[in-house]
C-alpha cells in the first residue's frame, strides 16, 4: 500500500527584497499557504483587506520567494518514492538536496516527481523558489506578443488565477506559494496513475464506468477489484498492459436529484489495485457516487434554439448564481467555510452554482459538499475576459491542466456541464479585439472549439461541454444573441436602468447583476475612515468597478431619491440592488416556456468590497440574498405586463401541481379597497408558468401615485405599483414593535400602522454576528410580520430604531 507523508511542517520563507525593503533572513511559513499569509502572520505587512493597505502590498507580487524545509527519508531498494505537489502558485523551481528537480508553470495542476534516486538517508532539503509573476509575465509577453486583456497584468499569458491581478470586484494581490498540500509517497510494485470514473443512469439501472491506468515498478501481475452497492467486479490487467476499462451495473439505484426536487443518495465506490498472486493491496481509490442523467438541449425551435438542462429526463429552469474564489488567498478557505457558503446558497433557493473561469478549480471539498447538498455545478474552464495564446508552452499546460481537473472532478453528480470560457468569444466579437489581433494570431478559439471539446469527449463523454458563456452555439450568430445559447446582460447596470431587463427574454441568462456595498458591520470592520462616506478613501478604495459609485447613484434615478446621508446611501443602494435582481428573476421565470435559467452575478465575495454579491466577504446576507430567496422560491407568484394589461403569473418548480384560489385587490396606500376579484381555482402544473390576466378594474388605477395591487395564491403574495417609489405617496413609516426572547435570540413582531414597503431588519446594526430570517417584507396597514433574530446580545425594544435598524423604502422619503 502507498505510504504518504505530508510535508506540512518546518517550512521557512525568504526573499532577497529589492527596492530598499528589509525583511528577516527567514520567517516561519505555512504549507499549504501563500506568501501574503506568511507575511501577515509574522506581522510584516498590514492586512491587505483593511482600508487602502492593498496598495502598500503591491511589491509582494514583484519579488521572487523561496520556501525551504528539511524532511527525513529512508531510501529503499525496490521502492519508488515520489514528491507530489497538489498545487504550486505558479512559476516555481524545485530543488532537492541542491539539485534542480523541475520547473513548473501552472497553478492549476498536480505535479509528481520520482525522487527515488535523489533522496538521502536522514535529512533531505527541499527548496521551492517562486518567480515573480510580473517578471515572468513580462518575459512571456515578449515570447507571445501582446494579447488583449480586460484587466491589467499577465493573467492571460500564464496558468494562474486571473483575478489575482485585480477585477472589478477584487483587489490586486498577486500571490505566490505552495497553495495545496505537498507530500512524499512511497510505493512498490504498482499504483494507480489515473482513475477515471463516470456514473449515469442506463434505463432504471445505474452504470459506473471505470477506466484505470496503472504504473508499474516491476513486472507485477495486478488486478483491480471494484465494488459499489453490493456489486463487485474483478478486472485482470493483461501482461504488458497498463490500462483497463470495465463497468458495474447497479440495479435500480436511488436517483440523485437537485435539492429542490428530491434526495441526494450517494453510494461508496471502492476500487482497489491488488497483487494478483499475493492479493496484497497496492493502491486504492474511493469516491461517493450519485446516479443521475444530464444532457443539454440546444435543438432549434420556434424561438431560435434551446439552452435547457435536462436532469433525469426533466427539463429544468435553473435558479443559479456565479461563484468566485471565496478568498483572495484560497488556502484560507476551509472545508467548513465551503459547507457554510453552500448551505447559504441552498437556503436562498439557489440550485446551481457556476464556478467562474477567472478563478480556480475549487478543492474537492467544494464539489463533495455540492454532491451532499444537491447543489448543481456549472464548471468553467479557466479562461476569462481575455485573449489567450494557443502556442507552446501555454498549449501543453492547458491540456495537462484540463486532463488533471476533468479526471479529478468527473465522478461528482453535482457537476453538470463543462464550459469553455467566460466572455472571450463575446470579447473578440464585440469588445474591439479584432483590429488588435492580426490575422493568423491565436486568441483562444482553438481551445474552445477544438482542444477542450476533444479532451472532454475523450475523458468525460457522459457530461455536456459548451464552448463559452455567452455563446450562441455557432460562430455564424453573434455570441450574445437573445434567441440562442446562454446570454450575459450587462448593458443593464453599466448603461441603463434595471427596467430594461424586460427588453430581453434570453434562452438562458448565465450572468446579470447589480451592485451594492457590503453590510454595515463589514464596512466598519474593514474601513476606518472618519467620517465614513461613499467617497471617503477607504470606502471608495473598496469599490473596484469603473465609475461604480456613479452607476450606483444613476441606478437610483427614477426609482428612489438621492440619498443625503451615508446611512441612506448604504440602505438605498442595497435596496436597489435587491429590487433590480428580483425584478429580473421574476421577469425571466415568468417566461419559463422560453427562458430556462437565471444565474445571478454573483453569490459571494473574496474580500470586503462594494460588489454584485448577495453574501458579503464576512458571510453576511445582503438584502439581495433575501430577494433571491423570494424570487427563486420554487413556487413564485408575480405580476407582469402582458398584452397591454397586467397578468398574475404562477410559476411552479415543484414536483406536485399547485392548485389554489387566486384573489386580488386594488387598494389605496392607506388600505382602502377600491376593487377586488376572486377566482376559485387556478391550476399551475409542475414545471409550468401559468398566466392569469387581471381584470380591468384591478389593472387600471384611479390615482396611480396612491394605489397598489395585491394578488394572493395560498401563502404566496405579489405586489404591483403603477409608478415608481419616487412618485408614490409613500407615508412616513409608523409601526408598533414588540420584542420577545427565544432560545437563540429574539422574535421581533412588527405591526404596520401605515403601509411599509420592503421592510428590512438590519440585523448587523444590532450585533455584527446577528442573522435575521427574512427581509424585504411589504405590510399593508394593520398587518403584522414576525422576524426571527438569532443573536447572543441582550436587546430591548428601544434598540429596534426605525430608520437605522428597521428600514423601509418609506423612510428614504420621510427624511427627504
Amino acid at each position: 500500500m502507498i505510504e504518504k507523508t505530508e510535508l506540512s511542517r518546518g517550512w521557512t520563507l525568504s526573499c532577497n527584497v529589492t527596492g530598499g525593503r528589509e525583511l528577516p533572513a527567514e520567517i516561519p511559513a505555512q504549507v499549504p499557504g501563500c506568501v501574503h499569509l506568511d507575511l501577515l502572520a509574522n506581522s510584516l505587512i498590514p492586512d491587505p483587506y483593511l482600508d487602502v493597505n492593498e496598495i502598500t502590498n503591491d511589491w509582494i507580487g514583484k519579488e521572487d520567494w523561496t520556501y525551504r524545509c528539511s524532511f527525513d527519508a529512508s531510501p529503499e531498494a525496490g521502492k519508488v518514492q515520489e514528491l507530489v505537489f497538489e498545487g504550486l502558485d505558479t512559476v516555481a523551481t524545485i530543488v532537492l538536496n541542491g539539485e534542480e528537480l523541475s520547473r513548473t508553470f501552472n497553478m492549476h495542476r498536480t505535479y509528481r516527481f520520482d525522487v527515488s534516486a535523489r533522496l538521502k538517508q536522514g535529512p533531505n532539503e527541499l527548496v521551492v523558489t517562486f518567480r515573480s509573476p510580473y517578471a515572468y509575465g513580462a518575459e512571456i509577453e515578449a515570447h507571445y506578443g501582446y494579447r488583449p486583456n480586460n484587466y491589467p497584468g499577465p493573467g492571460n499569458l500564464m496558468r494562474k488565477m486571473a483575478c489575482n491581478f485585480g477585477w472589478d470586484w477584487g483587489p490586486t494581490l498577486v500571490t505566490s506559494g505552495i497553495w495545496k498540500p505537498v507530500r512524499l509517497e512511497s510505493w512498490e510494485r504498482a499504483r494507480f496513475a489515473e482513475t477515471r470514473v463516470s456514473a449515469k443512469l442506463a434505463g432504471a439501472d445505474g452504470l459506473v464506468t471505470v477506466r484505470a491506468r496503472i504504473e508499474r515498478h516491476s513486472g507485477t501481475d495486478a488486478k483491480i477489484v471494484a465494488s459499489i452497492a453490493g456489486i463487485s467486479h474483478v478486472a485482470k490487467i493483461a501482461e504488458g498492459a497498463d490500462e483497463v476499462e470495465f463497468r458495474l451495473r447497479v440495479p435500480a439505484p436511488q436517483i440523485w436529484w437537485p435539492h429542490h426536487l428530491g434526495a441526494q443518495p450517494l453510494y461508496p465506490l471502492q476500487i482497489e489495485l491488488r497483487d494478483n498472486v499475493s492479493g496484497d493491496l497496492l493502491d486504492n481509490y474511493t469516491r461517493q457516487i450519485g446516479f443521475r442523467s444530464v444532457r443539454l438541449d440546444t435543438a432549434p425551435d420556434e424561438h431560435g434554439s434551446a439552452f435547457t438542462f435536462i436532469i433525469n429526463d426533466v427539463p429544468l429552469f435553473l435558479c443559479g448564481a456565479n461563484w468566485i474564489p471565496d478568498d483572495c488567498f484560497p488556502p484560507r478557505v476551509t472545508g467548513e467555510r465551503y459547507v457554510s457558503r453552500i448551505e447559504e446558497a441552498k437556503a436562498a433557493n439557489i440550485n446551481l452554482l457556476r464556478v467562474w473561469g477567472g478563478g480556480i478549480f475549487e478543492r474537492d471539498e467544494f464539489y463533495e459538499t455540492c454532491d451532499r447538498q444537491g447543489m448543481l455545478v456549472w464548471q468553467d474552464f479557466l479562461f476569462a475576459c481575455a485573449s489567450y495564446p494557443e502556442e507552446e508552452p501555454l498549449r501543453s499546460e492547458v491540456e495537462a491542466e484540463v486532463r488533471d481537473n476533468v479526471v479529478r472532478l468527473m465522478p461528482h453528480p453535482s457537476l453538470i456541464v463543462w464550459n469553455g470560457n467566460n466572455e472571450n468569444i463575446w470579447g473578440f466579437d464585440e469588445w474591439g479585439w479584432r483590429p488588435i489581433i492580426k490575422e493568423g494570431v491565436s486568441w483562444g478559439l482553438g481551445y474552445y472549439l477544438d482542444v477542450l471539446p476533444k479532451l472532454c469527449a475523450e475523458l468525460d463523454p457522459d457530461r455536456p461541454y459548451y464552448p463559452g458563456s455567452p455563446y450562441s452555439g455557432t460562430m455564424e450568430i453573434e455570441p450574445n444573441a437573445d434567441g440562442h445559447g446562454c446570454k450575459h446582460i450587462w448593458d443593464v447596470w453599466n448603461d441603463v436602468g434595471y427596467e430594461i431587463y424586460r427588453n430581453y427574454i434570453p434562452r438562458f441568462c448565465s450572468e446579470f447583476g447589480w451592485q451594492a456595498p457590503p453590510n454595515w458591520a463589514t464596512i466598519e470592520e474593514t474601513v476606518h475612515d472618519t467620517p465614513l462616506t461613499p467617497v471617503s478613501n477607504g470606502v471608495f478604495h473598496h469599490q473596484k468597478a469603473t465609475q461604480g459609485n456613479d452607476k450606483l447613484l444613476r441606478g437610483l434615478v427614477g426609482h428612489l431619491p438621492v440619498p443625503r446621508t451615508m446611512d441612506d446611501w448604504h440602505f438605498a443602494t442595497q435596496l436597489n440592488q435587491a429590487r433590480a435582481i428580483r425584478f429580473a428573476i421574476e421577469h425571466m421565470r415568468s417566461h419559463r416556456d422560453i427562458c430556462k435559467g437565471a444565474v445571478v452575478w454573483q453569490f459571494n465575495d473574496c474580500w470586503p468590497v462594494t460588489s454584485w454579491a448577495a453574501l458579503d466577504s464576512a458571510g453576511r446576507r445582503k438584502p439581495l440574498w433575501y430577494a433571491m430567496q423570494q424570487a427563486f422560491d420554487p413556487r413564485l407568484l408575480t405580476i407582469q405586463p402582458r398584452n397591454g394589461g397586467l397578468t398574475a403569473v404562477a410559476v411552479n418548480e415543484r414536483t406536485l401541481f399547485w392548485r389554489a384560489k387566486i384573489s386580488g385587490k386594488r387598494l389605496r396606500l392607506d388600505g382602502t379597497v377600491l376593487a377586488e376579484f376572486e377566482f376559485w381555482r387556478l391550476l399551475c402544473d409542475r414545471f409550468e408558468a401559468k398566466e392569469f390576466p387581471l381584470p380591468a378594474d384591478i389593472a387600471t388605477p384611479d390615482s396611480a401615485n396612491d394605489e397598489v395591487i395585491v394578488v394572493q395564491m395560498l401563502d404566496r403574495r405579489a405586489f404591483h405599483y403603477f409608478i415608481e417609489d419616487i412618485h408614490l405617496k409613500l407615508p412616513a413609516p409608523r409601526a408598533l414593535i414588540e420584542l420577545s426572547a427565544t432560545t437563540d435570540g429574539y422574535v421581533v413582531k412588527v405591526t404596520a400602522e401605515t403601509l411599509l414597503k420592503d421592510l428590512c431588519l438590519m440585523a448587523d446594526r444590532l450585533d455584527p454576528a446577528a442573522v435575521v430570517d427574512s427581509m424585504l417584507v411589504t405590510l399593508l396597514p394593520g398587518e403584522t410580520h414576525v422576524f426571527a433574530l438569532r443573536t447572543a446580545k441582550a436587546l430591548s425594544v428601544g434598540d429596534i430604531s426605525i430608520g437605522t435598524v428597521l428600514r423601509s423604502a418609506n423612510d428614504l422619503f420621510a427624511q427627504n
